[in-house]
């Protein structure tokens, strides 16, 4: 049926007068959002594509300036910057601080120096507070304020968010009747208030000064299936998103999964490496994504580090657990590249077998997202401890010795004057029984290196009260005529050895502990008795490294004065 000419004069009469007082959702969306400089497609224009080798992946770290930099932190951050490093990709740092109520003074400092102490490099992102590197940012999330909102613009103008209302009271309510029926908490379906708001209400709530939340208006119904590949667990299966999450807060700042879609799209990043309790978020953020018709980034989700407790396995808790901060570690010595391979035992399956073989050469190991752990790795102190100690025995007495001075200049004052003091005495101390087929495991940290030699200072040696019982072997006379008589400074090994088995006899001791063994009646002691009384007598210790070294680098005349001093 056709209209007449005249039908449609008045009808386009009636449109016209009705679009009079008509505002557009582009207006609509500059009154919720107003001072907004770009749009969305400008941002979008000025963010371009990488330029990146085959096979390169982009990552990145977003830590929350909240406090310290957990272990499971510096375990992302250190898998997701080697997967960029090995692909020849980029990994960027990121702060997400939007959370102002939680964000703490120097926060950002704090995060940037925690990484910084292991070795944590990134291609790009915040360097301090005030400082960045790379063309994609800011990569401090509350400097991008005006670009998140250009992006939550153009869910407004194309009817896919609104603006909410809702009191705390009455969001309170609404949970509390969710949680009585049993129903799932959030705001969905009919417990979207302000959902289908006409533009006139909204207008008039604005100018009343109501304060209103920006929600995303949710496509999505929970009763259908969207699946999920994920690089560490494969194909996951969840209900489809129906939350009309939050957007934009009050402040005029993004929610966590507003930002993760801004940012991860603007920065082209690739893959998303992350704590598994972000896994319930992955149908959001994956829908986010689809709105907008961006390419879902590849997401690799990992699971915490655990501890045992009481009986039961709990996750690693900042609040309770000491080793929770990786200043902890730097506070006790720990090499950072024992945490490190340390985290590369946890991060991979493969990589203990493999590291038996290639000690020197850890970093050469290729991570493999497959060999990720799905049920989580239970955090071993002893482990790590096992591994630092391991990982100190083959470190250069060099080396280890600048290591040791840091550490001492920052905890221990008192050792790190005495180590600059006799740098290459000190060097040498280190030295013993280092570079051989088995070399000396009784250092677990930098920490222990003060209480395993002290005795070779006799500033330390002096101050050591500590009384050995050794009275059924104790002969001063022995010490006494070994000292004037017998110890040469030039001696190798087996002579000086061979001299002490000489003067056996003269004192009672047998020669060989084989012949002392045999007759223990007929003997004071055994040649290793003798070893043993010189060893406690310039030591104070019963367990030291090789004593021949030891007394070398004491040198005769200090080796006398201690012996002068030492009685039972």
């Amino acid at each position: 049926m056709r209209l007449s000419g005249g039908i449609y004069s008045v009808l386009f009469y009636i449109i016209k007068q009705e679009r009079s007082d008509y505002m557009t959702l582009k207006e609509y969306a500059n009154i919720l959002l107003p001072n907004v400089s770009h749009t969305k497609e400008e941002y979008e224009a000025m963010y371009k594509d990488r330029k990146l080798p085959d096979g390169a992946i982009v990552t990145r770290f977003a830590p929350s300036p909240t406090g310290f930099v957990h272990i499971g932190g510096l375990f992302t951050s250190f898998i997701a910057s080697t997967f960029a490093r090995q692909t020849g990709g980029v990994c960027l740092l990121r702060i997400e601080d939007t959370d102002t109520k939680r964000t703490v003074t120097n926060g950002i400092e704090e995060i940037i120096r925690d990484l910084k102490d292991y070795d944590i490099t990134f291609d790009e992102g915040a360097i301090s507070e005030t400082e960045e590197i790379g063309e994609y940012g800011p990569y401090i999330q509350s400097k991008r304020k005006d670009i998140y909102q250009a992006f939550a613009k153009y869910l407004i103008e194309n009817n896919l968010a609104y603006p909410c209302f809702m009191t705390e009271e009455e969001l309170e309510n609404i949970r509390t009747k969710q949680e009585n029926v049993k129903a799932r908490i959030g705001i969905y379906g009919k417990f979207a208030k302000f959902r289908d708001i006409g533009i006139e209400e909204a207008i008039e709530r604005i100018n009343k000064g109501e304060k209103y939340i920006i929600r995303f208006k949710s496509p999505g119904n929970f009763e259908n299936k969207v699946i999920i590949n994920d690089a560490v667990r494969g194909k996951l299966a969840f209900p489809e998103n129906d939350l009309d999450i939050v957007l934009i807060k009050k402040d005029g700042l993004p929610t966590y999964h507003f930002a993760h879609l801004v940012d991860d799209h603007l920065m082209k990043v690739t893959h998303i490496i992350r704590s598994d309790e972000w896994l319930s978020s992955l149908p959001i953020h994956v829908q986010l994504f689809d709105t907008f018709g961006y390419t879902r980034p590849t997401y690799a989700h990992l699971s915490p580090l655990t501890k045992k407790d009481e009986g039961g396995i709990r996750k690693l808790s900042k609040r309770k657990d000491k080793e929770a901060a990786v200043s902890y570690y730097h506070e006790a010595g720990i090499p950072k590249e024992a945490v490190k391979i340390y985290i590369m035992t946890t991060a991979n399956s493969n990589f203990e077998e493999w590291y038996e073989k290639n000690k020197e050469h850890w970093t050469d190991f290729k991570l493999s997202f497959d060999k990720v752990s799905t049920s989580g790795s239970l955090f071993d102190l002893d482990k790590l401890t096992n591994i630092s100690r391991n990982y100190i025995s083959t470190m250069k007495a060099s080396d280890l010795y600048t290591e040791v001075l840091s550490y001492s200049q920052e905890f221990d004052k008192e050792f790190y004057d005495l180590l600059t003091t006799y740098k290459n005495y000190s060097i040498n101390v280190l030295n013993i029984e280092r570079e051989i087929e088995r070399p000396r495991k009784d250092i677990e940290n930098y920490g222990a290196v003060k209480r395993e030699i002290s005795y070779m200072y006799d500033e330390l040696f002096e101050k050591d009260t500590t009384q050995y019982e050794h009275k059924d072997f104790y002969n001063k006379e022995l010490l006494t005529y070994y000292i004037n008589n017998v110890y040469d400074e030039n001696d190798d090994k087996q002579t000086w050895f061979n001299k002490i088995k000489e003067i056996c006899p003269r004192f009672g001791f047998a020669s060989e502990t084989k012949e002392y063994k045999q007759n223990p009646e007929n003997f004071k002691g055994s040649v290793s008795h003798i070893c043993e009384l010189i060893r406690v007598a310039v030591t104070n210790r019963t367990q030291t490294p090789d004593l021949y070294e030891i007394l070398k680098l004491l040198g005769k005349e200090r080796i006398k004065t201690r012996i002068e001093k030492f009685n039972i």
